[in-house]
């Protein structure tokens, strides 16, 4: 099948149209009339992802963050972006980033089912769409009363993640949980507007998470790579489903630091 097929069925399904302003979506390099058989998928486009990408054989990428984000004056070897591009082109891969218009339209409700969260809402409203509030996040209710380190062990065995930090009394019981993938500390004002007990995301500093618990909610930080690399399983089940010819492929799970 040719690129453009599958970037058409990607910009139906999460249209760029639902990324922030600020963001860079859609097809990054490459030309999409090429032939593509195999698809790679990836949180990040590192030089360590995009050469497991090539050893692989790979014809497309699709990855969550775009690698390019701002205006480039020069494309050669002398910095990690350029000579990123530099392989994409030399290498005939096409590459397309999905961003904060997932976000919106997948991540959020991909969340919440994996951190059990049922009767949800949309945690911070970007839009209508078809008759419908989209946004970033999503704040629902547990089945049951929990404490919070608890709960914050159940997200933890629930992204398969190493570790997490917990901000707040561990005793302090908990049933209405927001959650922002990434890094969402800039909505920590919708989860206390929404009545969080506790908020899961990502990227919080100290004092934003002293602060917080202050105000009375509770933080449970999984990590930016750890709330979000969840993209991959889930884009290689719709591809799946949509495209079976297609060769689907993600990037190796492995966090971007080591806690020692």
């Amino acid at each position: 099948m040719k690129a453009y097929e599958l970037t058409s069925w990607l910009e139906k399904k999460y249209p760029a149209s639902a990324a922030e302003d600020w963001d860079n979506v859609g097809l990054l390099t490459g030309d999409d009339t090429r032939e593509i058989s195999h698809v790679f998928l990836a949180l990040d486009l590192t030089e360590e992802t995009l050469a497991e990408a090539v050893k692989n054989g790979v014809d497309m990428i699709l990855t969550h963050h775009p690698m390019i984000f701002s205006g480039i004056k020069k494309i050669n070897n002398h910095s990690f972006t350029g000579r990123k591009i530099l392989t994409l082109i030399q290498k005939g891969i096409v590459y397309y980033a999905m961003h904060t218009n997932y976000d919106v339209l997948g991540m959020a409700d991909l969340s919440a089912g994996y951190l059990k969260l049922e009767n949800c809402t949309v945690l911070s409203p970007t839009e209508e769409r078809d008759g419908e509030v989209q946004g970033f996040g999503r704040v629902g209710e547990l089945s049951e009363t929990m404490t919070l380190g608890a709960y914050a062990k159940l997200v933890k065995e629930s992204l398969k993640l190493n570790d997490v930090k917990v901000y707040g009394d561990l005793d302090r019981e908990v049933k209405r949980i927001a959650v922002c993938t990434g890094s969402g500390k800039s909505m920590i004002h919708d989860a206390l507007a929404a009545g969080a007990d506790a908020y899961v995301t990502g990227d919080i500093d100290h004092h934003t998470g002293i602060d917080t618990v202050a105000e009375g909610l509770a933080l449970i930080d999984a990590g930016h790579y750890g709330t979000e690399y969840i993209f991959m399983d889930a884009m290689k089940k719709e591809l799946n489903q949509a495209f079976p010819e297609l060769k689907v492929s993600c990037a190796a799970v492995k966090s971007p630091y080591t806690i020692l």
